[in-house]
C-alpha cells in the first residue's frame, strides 16, 4: 500500500504561480510512475503529467505543457508540480496518484484545491 498526501494548494491571481507537493509513504520503493491529475467542477478528471519514479522521465498534457513542471525527490518520497502562468481555467482540485507496476494509477491522494482568480 502507498499513502499520498497533497499540499500547497490555495488562492492565486491569474499569472501567478503555485507549487504543489505530494508526500508518499508506505511501499514507495516499488513505485513505477507518479502522476498529477485535476478535476474542475462539472468536468471530468483530467490527466496533467506523469513522471517515471526511477529515471525521472516526464510527460505532459498539451493543456499544461510549458507552464507546469513535474519533479520528484526520491530521497524524500515527494512529488512536486510547479505551476506557472496560472489561468482561471486552472481552477480545480489537484490530485497526485501513484502506480506500482503499469502505467495506470493504483493509489490516489485526497486532493488539494487550487483557485485562480481573474
Amino acid at each position: 500500500q502507498v499513502q499520498l498526501v497533497e499540499s500547497g494548494g490555495g488562492l492565486v491571481q491569474a499569472g501567478g504561480s503555485l507549487r504543489l507537493s505530494c508526500a508518499a509513504s508506505g511501499r514507495t520503493f516499488s513505485l513505477a510512475y507518479m502522476y498529477w491529475f485535476r478535476k474542475a467542477p462539472g468536468k471530468e478528471r483530467e490527466f496533467l503529467s506523469r513522471i517515471g519514479w526511477k529515471f525521472g522521465t516526464t510527460y505532459y498534457a498539451d493543456s499544461v505543457k510549458g507552464r507546469f513542471t513535474i519533479s520528484r525527490d526520491n530521497a524524500k518520497n515527494t512529488l512536486f508540480l510547479q505551476m506557472n502562468s496560472l489561468k482561471p481555467e486552472d481552477t480545480a482540485v489537484y490530485y497526485c496518484a501513484a502506480a506500482q507496476q503499469f502505467d495506470r494509477p493504483d493509489y490516489w491522494g485526497q486532493g488539494t484545491q487550487v483557485t485562480v482568480s481573474s
